[in-house]
């Protein structure tokens, strides 16, 4: 179990940034969060989240017309700009990610089956990348006001991955952030049957 140190650095203490520092983030530090991230569990190992890290001014500039005019700043300024992505064809390695089941002939015969299982296994692989971050030192921002479709025909086309957020990492400013907004008290959000 983790002790408070390491739950304050996942959770209790952990902030989402609106600024960033000028400290960029080694390729090997985004080797290493790709690596913890593989490791986090999906149905039938099925894996299928991609993701595009963008970390030069080109792509940059290609990303800026696809986000909403409330996040450009914040995402602008981020050292890394990642978007988290699902390929749909993830079912052609599964042959190799889970080689004792024949489990691929499932999702080619139903594509809502797959669009599904892609969609919901890459948004907690991506979800898993926030954690991997923190535990890494970086801050994460998820970002969701952005244009799909301009994201994809910039960045995607040549893949078939489809977009479903933004995550920026880096290290974030935390000094002037307000107070952590409210959240909802257990017996609001959770049952016990």
């Amino acid at each position: 179990m983790l002790d408070e140190s390491g739950l304050d650095l996942l959770f209790q203490k952990a902030r989402t940034p609106r600024r960033w520092l000028a400290k960029p983030v080694e390729t090997s530090t985004l080797q290493r969060l790709y690596d913890l991230v593989s490791l986090g569990p999906t149905s039938g190992n099925c894996s299928p989240a991609r993701f595009v890290f963008i970390t030069g001014s080109e792509g940059r500039e290609k990303l800026r017309p696809a986000l909403s005019a409330g996040n450009v700043n914040r995402v602008m300024g981020a050292p890394v700009i990642a978007i988290v992505a699902h390929d749909p064809l993830f079912f052609e390695y599964l042959s190799r990610l889970c080689p004792n089941e024949e489990l691929r002939s499932w999702f080619a015969a139903d594509v809502g089956l797959a669009e599904e299982t892609a969609f919901r296994n890459g948004t907690l692989q991506g979800a898993y990348m926030i954690m991997a971050a923190r535990a890494l030192g970086l801050d994460a921002l998820p970002i969701s006001g952005f244009d799909q479709a301009t994201v994809e025909e910039a960045f995607l086309t040549d893949t078939g991955w489809r977009a479903n957020f933004l995550l920026c990492l880096g290290y974030g400013e935390t000094e002037s952030l307000p107070p952590r907004a409210p959240r909802l008290a257990f017996e609001e959000a959770c049952r016990l049957l």
